[in-house]
């Protein structure tokens, strides 16, 4: 069915007629032995970024393990998003260094990181309102697959982008509004889409930047057990407020304060370490886990 709704002419081109409640523990991946050299795909090593004289990133050294289920944590103006949009190219670090799978990236543009693995959503996700979901996903598969300059051909004209956009459609919960333009979808809908979009770009490193803010609490459970389920053999770094997401889905935990790494540890370290209990404390709901 996807194929057929796909085999037809893109908008525009060639033939076209004209111009929470609380929920269950979500750590559904069984735990990692210690990690090797061999086994870091994502890597800073004292990154810095200044702005004038306000030190944003103050020598962030960190590692991402294979198969990683990674959160980075800390107060508002931590330094969160700073630091994974040095990941991404979207900053330029003014010291240090990156390295994905053991290549420096340090200066790569953005999309060149994307074409090596390294994909991130945003805080507000960045989306195209005029599209539904089942075509926003066959731009996203077919130009990752190299087809996305042949636009004088219909978007199911390869049988594989239609057999990879459904299932996208079913993991993340889309197949029932696939035709519903996005800005008619419910918010929660809508991060579900973002991230389905990430996935697409087949990343060895996915980056998730709050993936459950803004989104109501009748919309979270769904959006919740769909981050708990995502491959196995993607690592996942995932920034976030929710304590609850938190502490449910990372085996390993990094807290950021001030641009700089506090501390770094497993969850139950992370809750018993009295640095972490200084920071929030008085922060609501991450006090209560700390």
């Amino acid at each position: 069915p996807v194929l057929d709704l796909l085999d037809r002419p893109v908008p525009g081109g060639a033939g076209h007629g004209g111009p929470r409640a609380p929920s269950a523990a979500l750590d559904l991946v069984p735990a990692r032995q210690g990690a090797g050299v061999n086994d870091i795909v994502l890597k800073t090593e004292g990154l810095v970024k200044r702005f004038g004289g306000i030190t944003a990133t103050d020598h962030v050294s960190l590692n991402v393990t294979r198969g990683a289920r990674h959160a980075l944590i800390g107060p508002n103006g931590a330094g969160k998003t700073t630091l994974i949009n040095l990941m991404t190219g979207v900053l330029d670090p003014t010291e240090g260094r990156i390295t994905l799978e053991g290549q420096e990236i340090t200066r790569l543009a953005p999309h060149q990181r994307v074409r090596r693995g390294l994909v991130r959503t945003f805080q507000i996700n960045q989306l195209f309102n005029a599209m539904t979901p089942l075509e926003t996903l066959a731009m996203v598969v077919s130009q990752h697959r190299g087809a996305g300059a042949r636009w004088w051909q219909a978007l199911g004209h390869d049988r594989a982008v239609a057999e990879r956009c459904a299932q996208l459609l079913e993991q993340f919960h889309l197949t029932d509004v696939m035709h519903q333009r996005t800005e008619h979808l419910a918010y929660g809908k809508r991060r579900l889409l973002e991230i389905g979009i990430a996935l697409a770009c087949e990343p060895r490193v996915l980056l998730l930047d709050e993936p459950v803010a803004g989104v109501p609490a009748g919309e979270r459970e769904e959006l919740l057990h769909t981050v708990a389920a995502l491959p196995q053999d993607v690592s996942v770094l995932l920034i976030e407020h929710d304590m609850d997401l938190v502490f449910d889905f990372a085996r390993r935990i990094t807290v950021l304060v001030n641009g700089a790494v506090l501390t770094e540890g497993t969850p139950d370290q992370i809750a018993d370490d009295p640095q972490v209990k200084a920071v929030y404390l008085g922060h609501g709901e991450a006090a209560s886990h700390v």
